[in-house]
Parts: structure tokens; sequence; C-alpha cells
């Protein structure tokens, strides 16, 4: 069997973190515009992503289109699995990394005393495919943790937050440049791209007032799309990317310098945490995580009311609940407010689907305010004041 993967050239990162942006945009039009919900997204994407990674492994060589496809779905697919931790099972976004964490890492392990080797230039194998794409699927999950918690914590704009993943994956290349471990330099990088190209993304989809370049999400994921195409055909005609060899002999490569290289990385990991430390002290607002798209601003007309076109009994059960996680707030219980606002979240997210057509001005009115209340709510360090505001503002629209 031939090399199932590309070689590791600049086309290889430019394609990868298209892959990731489209991968996302794709999933929050599936998951929002059509209403279709975060649980059933998942399960179709992983339907999905059997078929094409059955597609991937039933070929003896690299083909780009088949390659690349899988990787889409693949990171379409760990988002999501992220998405369910974070959104609706409530897991904390810290966790959900440090959890990420831990599992590549078994991954990593397994793969490592099965097969000896962790190098992509060894994917000749089955096994070793298998491995490949199992990590490939933790690594998506944990880049999209750990770029959600970092956009937490930080507050960052889009074109703020992309700088910290580029500077990043900057200085893993400077260290791979200087002796450190091509595998580890391989795998530091790969885990950056996602939040790269998550932040790109929104950078250039999001409207000015929010911080991007406001082309649009529509437009934005036009591009990139019609950008790795034309990088997938131009692959498939040159075969600038193709290992027509088995593996290459393994480099033998300086111990003393890869131990050198590992205290150069670790200095970067140790600035990085300050950097987003003082960060993260600094005065700033909730920034929203990219997955959830930029914010839609809807204005009623004059003597409209946000929930006249929609039935009083779904407006009364969201009343019940946004007065329920007001009164948890008011007394004190963060906790029980932010387990009640699950239940807000769940049912205006089920009800998309009737209540949108019905009136879409009224309905991204009080989307954007149910927005604003998640956020309040689920902040890292919680504002009472912040928390009850957004709670009043929507309940006097749930007249």
């Amino acid at each position: 069997m031939l090399s199932k993967v590309p070689e590791i050239t600049l086309w290889f990162w430019i394609i990868k973190i298209l892959c990731t942006t489209v991968g996302e945009s794709f999933a929050d039009w599936i998951n929002m515009t059509l209403g279709v919900g975060l649980e059933l997204t998942s399960v179709l994407f992983t339907v999905v992503l059997a078929a094409v990674l059955i597609w991937q492994l039933s070929l003896r060589r690299y083909v780009p289109f088949v390659y690349w496809l899988t990787v889409v779905v693949v990171s379409v697919t760990g988002t999501l699995y992220t998405d369910i931790l974070t959104d609706d099972l409530g897991v904390p976004l810290a966790v959900s990394t440090t959890v990420f964490a831990v599992i590549l890492a078994v991954v990593f392990g397994i793969w490592w005393r099965s097969q000896r080797t962790l190098s992509i230039h060894s994917i000749t194998t089955t096994p070793r495919e298998l491995f490949y794409w199992l990590a490939i699927l933790v690594t998506f999950a944990l880049g999209t943790a750990a770029g959600d918690w970092i956009l937490e914590l930080t507050g960052w704009s889009p074109g703020i937050s992309v700088l910290l993943p580029a500077g990043l994956i900057v200085a893993v290349t400077v260290g791979w440049r200087l002796g450190a471990s091509p595998v580890l330099s391989f795998w530091l990088a790969y885990i950056l791209t996602r939040p790269l190209g998550a932040n790109l993304g929104d950078w250039m989809g999001f409207p000015t007032d929010q911080g991007g370049l406001g082309i649009g999400v529509g437009w934005t994921s036009i591009i990139f799309l019609a950008a790795i195409l034309a990088t997938v055909v131009y692959l498939s005609v040159t075969r600038a990317d193709v290992l027509e060899t088995a593996p290459r002999e393994k480099r033998i490569g300086d111990p003393r310098r890869e131990r050198l290289m590992l205290g150069y990385l670790g200095a970067v990991a140790v600035l990085t945490v300050g950097t987003l430390t003082w960060a993260a002290a600094q005065p700033h607002d909730v920034a929203a995580a990219s997955e959830e798209g930029p914010a839609v601003a809807a204005t009623l007309a004059p003597g409209h009311s946000a929930t006249e076109k929609f039935p009083a009994s779904d407006v009364a059960g969201f009343r019940t609940i946004t007065q329920d996680t007001l009164d948890l707030v008011t007394s004190g219980d963060q906790a029980g407010a932010v387990a009640r606002v699950k239940d807000l979240e769940r049912a205006w997210d089920a009800a998309q689907s009737t209540l949108q057509p019905l009136d879409d001005t009224g309905w991204n009115v009080l989307d954007g305010q149910i927005d604003h209340v998640l956020t309040a709510v689920r902040a890292s360090t919680p504002d009472a004041t912040a928390q009850a505001d957004a709670l009043n503002t929507l309940l006097a629209s749930l007249q």
C-alpha cells in the first residue's frame, strides 16, 4: 500500500485551514438555518463520517479529493461533539479541553505501543490509518474546545483572536526548523490550525461592529470553498503532494537538540499561559463562542411585539423558564440558573422550525436577546447585574 496521506508542504497547511473554516460554516448552516438541532446534526455527520471514512480506507493510495473531503467531515464532526458537551451537557470548556487533551494522549499512547511510530509518513497500513483518523478527530475536538475557552477567557474580537494561534504556529515552526521533533511539531501545529481557521472565518464573516471585516459568513464560505476546490484540482493534476514511494527512512535526530527544543516549546507554553492570564484579568465583555456565528441585528417596527405572531402557549413557556432563571440569579443560585437557562436554550432551539417561519423578524429579536442571556449566565465570572438586565429585557419582550 502506498502512503494514504499527502506530503506535508505549504499546500497541506493552506488547505487544512480552509477546510476547517468551510466545515464549521456548513455545520452551522445545517444546525441553525434548517433548524435541525445540534443532536440530529451530530447524528447526521457521524453517519456521513462513517461513509467517507469507509471510502477513504478502501483506497490503496492518497486521492486528494477523498482525503480532504474526509478532513472536512472530521472537522465538522469533532466540532459538533465539543458543542454537545458544552451546550447540551453544560460541561465547562476548561473541563472539555482537559478531557480531550487526555483522550488525545491516550490515543497517541496506544498508537505508539501498537505501531512504534506516530509519524504521518508511516500511514501505509489500515491499522495506522485508523489511528491517524482517530487522532485527527480528537485534535479537532480539542482545538475547538481550547479555542472557545480562550475566547471565553479573554473576550478578544475575531481579528485579535487570529493572532494567538497564528503566532503559536510560527513559534512551533521555528522550533521545528531548529531541531524539535518533527512528529511533535506536526501534531502541535495540526491542533492549532483548528482555532486559527475558525477565527479567520469569523474575522472575515462577522460585521464590522463585531470586530470582523463584514464580508459575510455566506460569502466567506463561498470564497474558502472555491479556494479548496482550486487547490484540490491543482494537487490532483500536479501531484505535488503525493508520496510515491514507501515511507522514508526515519530521520535520525539530535537528542540533545530535541531536548533543548522541548525547553523552548515549554517556554512558549508558559508565555502563552501568562498572556492568557493577563488578558483574562482585563475588563472585557464575554465573547460569544465562534460556533454561534455573528449576532443578527433585528429591529421591530414601532408598535409591534416580537411575540405577536407566536402561539401564546409557546411564549408562556419561554417566559416561565426566563422568570425561573431570574429568580435563581436573584437568590444567588448560579448553578441552578445555569441549569435552568439550558432549558430555555433547548426549548428555543426546538421551536425554531415552527416559530421562525411565522415571524422572522420577531424570532431574530428574541434570538438575540436569548443569546445575551446565555452569555451573561454562562460567563466565567458571572455578573448578577448583567444577568438580571439581560433576563428582564427578555421578559419584557415575552409579553
